[in-house]
Order: C-alpha cells, then sequence, then structure tokens
C-alpha cells in the first residue's frame, strides 16, 4: 500500500465522526463559537476513555502469552529513556529555548498522547488491520519513564535544594496521577476479570468508545484551536521540531516493534505512542517540578502542533512506514 492509498483509506473510514468532530472544534474557535464541553462531563470522558482503554488492554493481557509480552515491553522502556534524550539534545540546536524549557519539552514528547493513541486504534480497526490486544500496556510504560528523563534533565539547572524539596512531589503525581491510576487499575482489573467479566460491561466500555471519544475530541479541538494564535509566536525552530520530531520517534518506535517482534498494526500503534506528545500527565508534572518553565511553550508545541498533525496526517503516514518497512524485519 502506498501513501496516497492509505491516505485515501484515512479519508474514507477514519475521517467520520471523531476526526470530524475535532475539526469542528477548531472551526469553532475562528467562528467564536463556544463549543467547549461542561468541566464535569469534560472529566467525565476523560475518564472514561482511560479507564475503557486499560479494561480492554488488561483482557487481551491476560489472553496473551508473557514470552510475547515481554520484549515489546522492553523496547518500549528503552524508547521511553532514548526519545526524550534525542529531544532534549534536538532543541538545543533548532531553537533557543533554555535547557529547563527544553527539559519540560523533553518531558512532553518523551511520554505519551492517549487520544492519538486511541485515534490509532479506531483508524487500524476501520482498516480491518489486526494489532496485538495488549498495546495499552505499552501506553501505560511509556507513560512515565519519559517525564522522569525530561525532569531530570531540566533539574540539573536548578538549584540542588530546588530540585530535591520537589523531587518527591512531582514522582508522586507522575505515578499517583489521574492517568496511571485509572490506566493501571483499568488493566488490573481486566486482567482479573477476563473476558467474561468484560462481556458483561461491553456495551458500555466497547460499543459507546467511538461517541465518547468523538466528544473528548471536540473539546480538544477548541483547546488546540485557541492555541493556534501562539504557533508565530513559537518560531519556526520550534514548528518544525513539532512536525519533523514526530515523525523520526515514530519511525524509531516502528523498528523498535518489529525488533520486539511485533506485526504490522502493533509496530504501526507503538510508532504512533513514540510520536505523539504528552499535554496532561507531563504538563501536571512539570508544573510541579518545573515552576519556571514556560507551559505556553510546550502546550502550544504538543496541543497546537504535534496532536493536530498526527491526527489528521500522522496516523496514515506511520501506517504508511510500517508497512513499508514491514519487508525488512520479516
Amino acid at each position: 500500500m502506498d501513501f496516497t492509498s492509505s491516505l485515501a483509506q484515512a479519508g474514507t473510514n477514519f475521517v467520520s465522526v471523531p476526526v470530524l468532530a475535532f475539526l469542528l472544534g477548531l472551526i469553532s474557535v475562528a467562528l467564536k463559537a463556544d463549543l467547549r464541553l461542561p468541566d464535569a462531563v469534560y472529566q467525565a470522558t476523560s475518564i472514561y476513555l482511560l479507564f475503557a482503554i486499560g479494561l480492554k488492554g488488561g483482557v487481551a493481557l491476560r489472553a496473551a502469552d508473557p514470552a510475547e509480552v515481554l520484549a515489546p515491553i522492553g523496547v518500549a522502556l528503552l524508547l521511553g529513556v532514548v526519545i526524550p534524550l534525542i529531544a532534549f539534545a534536538v532543541l538545543r540546536y533548532v531553537t533557543n529555548l533554555n535547557p529547563v524549557d527544553r527539559g519540560a519539552m523533553a518531558a512532553h514528547y518523551g511520554s505519551t498522547s492517549l487520544v492519538t493513541f486511541t485515534a490509532a486504534i479506531v483508524f487500524l480497526e476501520s482498516l480491518d488491520i489486526a494489532f496485538e490486544g495488549f498495546m495499552p500496556t505499552l501506553l501505560t510504560v511509556l507513560e512515565i519513564p519519559g517525564i522522569i528523563v525530561g525532569l531530570l534533565l531540566a533539574g540539573r539547572y536548578l538549584s540542588r535544594n530546588e530540585s530535591s524539596s520537589q523531587q518527591d512531589g512531582w514522582i508522586r503525581e507522575i505515578i499517583f496521577g489521574k492517568s496511571i491510576l485509572l490506566l493501571g487499575g483499568g488493566l488490573i482489573i481486566g486482567f482479573l476479570t477476563g473476558t467474561q467479566g468484560y462481556e458483561r460491561v461491553e456495551p458500555f466500555f466497547g460499543s459507546l468508545f467511538t461517541g465518547v471519544l468523538a466528544l473528548f475530541l471536540l473539546e480538544l479541538g477548541v483547546l488546540a484551536g485557541r492555541r493556534i494564535g501562539s504557533v508565530r509566536e513559537a518560531g519556526i525552530g520550534l514548528i518544525a521540531f513539532a512536525t519533523v520530531f514526530p515523525l523520526f520517534a515514530g519511525t524509531l518506535g516502528i523498528i523498535g516493534g518489529y525488533i520486539a517482534g511485533l506485526s504490522v498494526g502493533g509496530a504501526m500503534i507503538l510508532g504512533v505512542l513514540c510520536a505523539s506528545a504528552s499535554y496532561i500527565a507531563a504538563p501536571a508534572a512539570v508544573r510541579l517540578a518545573l515552576p519556571t518553565a514556560n507551559p505556553g511553550i510546550t502546550l502550544t508545541a504538543s496541543l497546537g502542533i504535534t496532536f493536530p498533525f498526527n491526527l489528521i496526517l500522522g496516523i496514515p503516514i506511520y501506517l504508511f512506514i510500517a508497512q513499508s518497512l514491514e519487508g525488512w524485519f520479516a
């Protein structure tokens, strides 16, 4: 399949309710219309998505052969360390950001985006492309190390007293934050209950999933639209990083997926995880650990540039790359 075919299939199979809801949110900002979800609804949808993904992943993890899971987890952990290190180094040459802001950016790009991951799953399912069911486990594994590495890189440039006094706080924020608890808790519950237990709640956590995702993307479209004006202020170097670096990291993730023995769909999803940038867990940890970091820069890059790029163009690109590299690892 060539890239044109991937884009065509994306248009006919995936660019339906979820992506169009995101685009509607973008358009609403231009029209000065208020389409933001009430805070309670936004919180409820985020909780639903996190728990539903963890639950389904736990069911699949129980059915998987442990030998098939160990290598992907090891590769994911390695990528979670390597990607923020590369991001930190690249940002030094393409931007004029100070070391603390570079560390904050590395934390965002070393972590993952739940919604981009979810969109990739919906995309593959719409094309009937199979993937390993334990991929939510890799999402959980990749969530933490990238943030820690980014904060440690920035922490080297903070005063010793300030860094040590905040260390316990941001570690707790990462490990016991809502996203990790819901994903991890869902994985454990799904693993313990198995297929039989999941079948009883599937009408709620399975059938309604795409509709809830559409509402969530509508809200994120509004948030991204409000930051479009900041893109020009970010500078050409940061804009280039926020679009080109995901392609590099995504390709690295796809190669790692094949080395770990994943299928085309599984390697593509690992690539999407590596290409995505966090705008939930990472901002919370950075805000606590690096109070001098500029959140406008990190959120403009991750939510205003990288997220729309991945959602609209990146996902079919990563599928094309995965399909193109398949023969290399056959």
